[in-house]
């Protein structure tokens, strides 16, 4: 049997750093969640979806791309796709490139929504966050997080979504 090693215990500013970011992760997207629901009938997830369409070349992207910048899985897009069709704010249809992939498109409906969502999606950014930050903690902000967010997930990056919201 061999005995390994365990691992170094954070130390005391990891540990407050850490804390501080976890509750951020916990906490800020339900206050979100709260806001948008009051305010929209829109959870924030599903605005998300909304938004992510709505800056995309012609307001269509691929349903994997958009659950990738949504930063939701397939199963909970396609949940979420589905409540938004019926209401008429987004259409699916194949992709004629590749029929294996499915194309979502924002509707006239759709477009609307977003506009009358994202003043309020706005609203509580700004109260939320970036009223608490002066333009270098803003920027330290987002270094901060970029280097966190691209070993895990790339393609969610601020560059990348902007590259593949492009095309």
């Amino acid at each position: 049997m061999t005995s390994q090693t365990p691992p170094e215990a954070l130390n005391p500013a990891e540990l407050s750093a850490w804390t501080s970011l976890l509750g951020t992760v916990i906490w800020l997207p339900a206050a979100l969640d709260t806001h948008m629901q009051r305010e929209t009938g829109l959870s924030h997830s599903e605005y998300q979806v909304l938004w992510w369409l709505s800056v995309s070349d012609g307001g269509t992207r691929r349903m994997g791309d958009l659950a990738d910048t949504a930063s939701v899985t397939a199963s909970h897009l396609s949940r979420i796709a589905t409540r938004m069709e019926k209401r008429g704010w987004i259409g699916r249809r194949p992709d004629s490139a590749d029929g294996r992939q499915t194309i979502a498109y924002l509707t006239d409906s759709g477009w609307a929504k977003v506009a009358v969502c994202q003043p309020h999606y706005t609203t509580a950014l700004r109260a939320l966050v970036f009223d608490r930050l002066d333009p270098t903690q803003l920027t330290q902000l987002e270094t901060i997080m970029t280097g966190i967010l691209t070993p895990l997930k790339p393609c969610c990056t601020p560059a990348n979504r902007a590259a593949s919201s492009e095309g």
